[in-house]
């Protein structure tokens, strides 16, 4: 099976296969080596680890087919690729779907908010009209080359028309020819346990830690029905995270310790980046 076969196989076993969000090429090998079977190049991830800004419509098309592409390169896993709005209107869809296929997506999200987006789980969003993001959805899929290459159709409706608007939106997405379906931030337990009842396609939940949504285990989130169980950002927070820590030692001790426990070794950030296979090539070549 293709990576793009292997991932509509996830979205439609109905599962709950979690998916963490990669931000670099680096994080995406350290998912892929702790045995996740799909990875998503997060779109919040690039702009705030490469740009250093919030996830407030800075990312172009340019960024986001610069890392899918070197994501795709260091790993073998299927890669859902978020782009926003499709950084324009529908003709500028058609475009992000053809550079995205090309650069290795095996799925592309797509939504439905007012340029320049915001996350989902900020304040001040606006959506577009209905119409318009069917337009969107049509030409992504019309775009693309591949048939097993998936489009994902994400609402943020909720937020600004309420829940019944969003799934309605859901559905007619679906309608268009979207293969994964995604109803961002919705705020009650209740709605995220009718998703699955509501709509007929595969679809993705986003836990975003701190965010809006009430976290459910990804157990829970499988009985209920969800195909894919997205941890967008989790792996950016604890990289932040474990910085903090490691540079805060590093400042008032003046000194970090392999031993710390704060710090991967040497040797496994060498193995995480492939330099034994580099030395082996090294030696064929030389």
């Amino acid at each position: 099976m293709t990576t793009r076969q292997r991932l509509r196989a996830l979205a439609e076993a109905r599962r709950g296969t979690i998916v963490p969000g990669a931000f670099n090429a680096l994080s995406a090998k350290v998912i892929e080596d702790l045995g996740f079977e799909a990875i998503y190049v997060t779109g919040a991830g690039v702009t705030n680890m490469w740009l250093g800004l919030p996830d407030q419509g800075f990312m172009g098309l340019a960024e986001i087919a610069d890392h899918t592409a070197r994501i795709r390169d260091a790993v073998s896993v299927p890669l859902l690729v978020d782009a926003d709005t499709g950084f324009g209107n529908a003709l500028n869809v058609y475009h992000t779907v053809r550079t995205l296929e090309r650069a290795g997506a095996d799925c592309i999200q797509l939504e439905d908010q007012v340029a320049p987006k915001r996350c989902g789980h900020f304040s001040g969003k606006e959506v577009i009209s209905t119409e318009e993001a069917i337009s969107k959805i049509k030409a992504a899929v019309d775009a693309r080359r591949d048939a097993d290459l998936l489009i994902m159709a994400r609402t943020d409706a909720a937020a600004t028309h309420g829940f019944e608007a969003a799934v309605e939106r859901a559905q007619q997405f679906a309608e268009a020819g979207a293969d994964l379906l995604f109803v961002e931030a919705v705020t009650q337990a209740e709605e995220v346990k009718a998703l699955p009842q509501r709509l007929a396609k595969p679809q993705l939940m986003n836990m975003v830690i701190g965010g809006r949504t009430p976290i459910f285990n990804a157990d829970q989130l499988a009985e209920l029905g969800f195909g894919i169980v997205l941890y967008a950002n989790a792996a950016l927070q604890g990289a932040v995270a474990g910085m903090q820590k490691t540079l805060t030692t590093l400042r008032d001790d003046k000194q970090v310790q392999e031993s710390s426990g704060l710090v991967t070794s040497f040797a496994e950030r060498q193995r995480l980046v492939g330099k034994p296979q580099w030395d082996a090539l090294e030696k064929r070549f030389s």
